[in-house]
């Protein structure tokens, strides 16, 4: 020790003063094909990060075809006029790019990363993938293939089987939304080679299109570059389509998909809420996170730390389809799962805290434990391109003005520990949640009718 005594060591490190932040602000402008355009300059930022969002929603499906907009999504990296599909694979990696394409309610999304110094011919390449896909015959027909083997392993796994189950309970058998976002054993088969050409010339297009793009771009000519690529894109003018309304059946009940022998029982509880054109959605995003957002949140303090009924429960919002009129929606959801025996007792007591919660509201601690992780981590989150773009791309997607994230970071941070209190009671109300049970029946079925938490019934899991 007096050894140590004497020892003269480096001064500790100080923590320095905070920087202010804020989210970045895009740039908006419009190229002469239509194409609308955000550009965000992030110094440092070799990564740059490339968004397209096509007008392409599901429920432009044809009746018969779900799951076309997914295998079209697929397909625009599956060859091109100019290119094969391994010609169009090999041309990506020698840039170092990857491509990646997905299909949702709003629309079907691009999203290109690629270093700035092969920014050019990364670009070519998704240009020449919108303007002209090859929609080959065998590529199409292995992409079915791929996805029709997707789907048993999808109904196997039971967080995706109570998904499945729960659109299928909230919403109208027409309605899209009620149905997998990409397609069922039977829709799949009937798509071909055909069908994906026939949805992509009636949907995509520029005009009603957006690009985002994010990175450091310090010596970049990206006016003159998009005009070489993004810009040669043709197509007829077109106009947005009308966004249908969200409607949904949230009369508390309960859906048991039969599993026998299962161990655990996975839960999903959820209906739809406010998105986030509502003035509430501020509020709704903290009491949410307070009520299940991480480690230390209510439902993860008693169910896993004290009862030990789980490995975690979280509860979360998530934009289904956003409208500024008010017609779109966002899912609100708890989600687990419990081993079989203590099934009734976790929801019992999933219950009593959504109760405990309504008769004596959030502390000002764990209101304050919430800011910190949603606003405090904001800096970390945003330091790629990548998540940059996405963020910008999902404000394009839901029609929100391009400063609705830094807004947002404000709002929670004023917000109130009454008001998120308010917003996640009417949120999650006791007698307005549909609950899922993927599970063994013949051990739950009785002490969840012994709950009185809605209507039970059991369907068989396919």
């Amino acid at each position: 020790m007096t050894e140590l005594a004497a020892m003269e060591f480096h001064p500790q490190p100080q923590a320095g003063e905070p920087k202010v932040w804020a989210f970045p602000a895009p740039e908006r402008g419009t190229l002469d094909n239509g194409l609308t355009l955000l550009r965000c300059h992030r110094p440092g930022q070799q990564v740059v990060a490339v968004e397209v969002l096509l007008d392409a929603p599901l429920d432009a499906e044809p009746a018969g075809l779900d799951g076309v907009a997914t295998i079209m999504a697929r397909a625009f990296s599956e060859g091109t006029d100019k290119h094969s599909a391994e010609d169009f694979a090999a041309e990506l990696e020698r840039c170092g790019a990857t491509l990646d394409a997905h299909a949702d309610h709003p629309g079907v999304r691009l999203s290109l990363e690629v270093p700035a110094s092969r920014l050019a011919k990364a670009l070519g390449l998704l240009a020449d993938a919108l303007r002209a896909p090859a929609f080959a015959d065998s590529e199409v027909e292995r992409l079915v293939r791929n996805r029709l083997d997707e789907i048993p392993h999808e109904l196997a796994n039971p967080s995706r089987r109570a998904a499945k189950e729960l659109s299928r309970e909230l919403f109208p058998a027409d309605s899209r939304m009620s149905r997998p976002r990409q397609g069922t054993e039977e829709t799949v088969e009937n798509i071909d080679s055909a069908a994906v050409r026939a949805f992509y010339e009636k949907h995509v297009r520029p005009a009603t299109a957006t690009a985002v793009v994010v990175g450091d771009l310090t010596g970049i000519d990206l006016d003159a570059l998009l005009a070489d690529t993004l810009g040669s894109w043709t197509g007829s003018t077109g106009r947005p389509r009308p966004v249908p309304p969200v409607t949904a059946d949230d009369t508390g009940r309960v859906v048991i998909v039969d599993r026998p022998g299962a161990v655990q029982t996975q839960l999903l509880i959820g209906r739809i809420g406010a998105d986030r054109h509502a003035r509430v959605w501020p509020a709704q995003v903290l009491g949410t996170y307070c009520l299940g957002g991480t480690l230390t949140s209510r439902l993860d303090r008693v169910l896993r730390e004290e009862k030990g009924y789980t490995y975690g429960v979280r509860s979360f919002g998530q934009v289904l389809r956003s409208a500024p009129d008010g017609s779109g929606a966002a899912m609100l959801a708890i989600s687990g799962s419990v081993d079989t025996p203590n099934t009734g007792p976790a929801l019992d007591d999933l219950w009593k805290v959504l109760r405990t919660l309504a008769e004596g509201g959030l502390t000002d601690a764990e209101r304050d434990v919430a800011v910190q992780n949603l606003v405090g981590v904001a800096p970390l989150k945003y330091e790629t391109a990548a998540a940059v773009a996405s963020t910008l791309a999902d404000q394009v997607e839901q029609h929100l003005p391009d400063d609705y994230q830094a807004t947002l970071y404000q709002q929670l941070a004023a917000t109130g520990t009454v008001e998120a209190t308010a917003a996640v009671v009417n949120a999650f109300p006791v007698d307005r949640l549909v609950t899922i049970l993927v599970g063994d029946a013949a051990a739950i079925k009785e002490p969840v009718e012994a709950l009185g938490i809605g209507e039970v019934k059991v369907v068989t899991a396919e």
